[in-house]
């Protein structure tokens, strides 16, 4: 199995530098390159066409979602996960609409941030699910108009799937919660994000919340 190919942006030496330590203590892991600033980053990806990409919110010369949405307009296929200190929803949807994978904080453990990038390996959307909770509770107390319907209707088995990837499920999870394969998921997914013309899950969880499609979770 081929290894996942990493780059790490962040303004901050020893953030990079403990990273690239963790990081590459797993053997399907490979770091092939770091940027300390947006412009760098723009530049180092399309040299070094990573996999995956490990962006921070705030860098200077261009922040990191400017750099994430120039980044994906050149090399649509790579993955941008946004990491921050800051758990933002307007932030957050701002990055996903950029066309991140995902949004992740800092304060992760180190194991969890290894199965998120397992995750997104798969096409999984790595918002940690105390995270995604806090953003959609958020949305609760909001009111959203309902701008237009989605694109296409979702099927009520395909808003069940939409609403699990929304509190932070991975394929796994659901499966096992709907009683289905986990392949079954994956086509549900993937006609979801057809659906709703958008390019990857969390972008599509984005789309829903803001439009109704789906209801927030309750408070637990």
């Amino acid at each position: 199995m081929s290894r996942l190919r990493i780059l790490l942006v962040d303004d901050h030496t020893l953030v990079r530098r403990g990273l690239r330590v963790l990081l590459e203590s797993y053997a399907e892991i490979e770091v092939v390159g770091e940027a300390s600033d947006g412009l760098e980053a723009i530049e180092m990806a399309k040299l070094l066409k990573p996999d995956l990409i490990l962006m921070d919110c705030y860098l200077p010369r261009l922040d990191g979602v400017e750099a994430t949405r120039r980044i994906l307009s050149l090399l649509p296929q790579t993955k941008v996960i946004m990491l921050s200190v800051a758990d933002d929803d307007d932030l957050l949807l701002e990055a996903l609409r950029a066309g991140a994978q995902g949004y992740l904080l800092k304060n992760l453990e180190p194991e969890q941030l290894i199965q998120l990038l397992r995750g997104a390996s798969r096409g999984e959307a790595p918002i940690s699910p105390e995270l995604a909770k806090k953003i959609l509770s958020s949305y609760a107390q909001r009111e959203l108009p309902r701008v237009q319907p989605a694109p296409e209707e979702l099927t009520a088995r395909e808003r069940e799937v939409l609403a699990l990837v929304a509190r932070g499920a991975t394929n796994r999870e659901i499966a096992r919660t709907l009683f289905i394969s986990q392949n079954t998921v994956k086509n549900h997914i993937r006609n979801i994000m057809d659906k709703l013309r958008c390019k990857n899950r969390a972008q599509a969880v984005a789309y829903a919340i803001e439009h109704g499609v789906i209801a927030p979770p309750e408070n637990s």
